[in-house]
């Protein structure tokens, strides 16, 4: 338990820290709201009302999702894989090549594909 307190320090700090934050801008923040501060943020264009149902999204948005967590998968798994190198081996690295080389299979047809290009 001992190797794990400073992390539980740390992250008791940073929630802290951010519990504090949110709270005391509450409390003493400016309370000047007006119609313009409570609409929706969409970069200085007006807002165009939406359908009931929610409308829909183009299928770029979700293209762009799943390469997100296509990559960060790949980031989670390198991460222990290189801290672990050297206890891994041959095997390990056959390993990470194959894993490796099937996210860039996955990224090759994302770019083939139009999926990297925003119009």
């Amino acid at each position: 338990m001992n190797a794990y307190a400073p992390i539980l320090v740390l992250g008791a700090l940073g929630a802290g820290f951010a519990i504090f934050s949110v709270v005391m801008a509450t409390l003493i923040g400016p309370r000047r709201y007006n119609r313009a501060k409570l609409e929706a943020y969409e970069c200085g264009i007006e807002p165009t009302p939406t359908p009931a149902g929610g409308g829909r999204f183009p299928i770029k948005y979700y293209l762009t999702a799943m390469l997100f967590i296509v990559f960060d998968i790949e980031i989670i798994f390198l991460y222990p894989w290189a801290v672990s190198f050297d206890a891994l081996g041959i095997f390990g690295l056959v390993e990470m090549l194959l894993f490796v080389l099937t996210v860039f299979v996955a990224y090759a047809y994302v770019w083939r594909r139009g999926g990297l290009e925003w119009d």
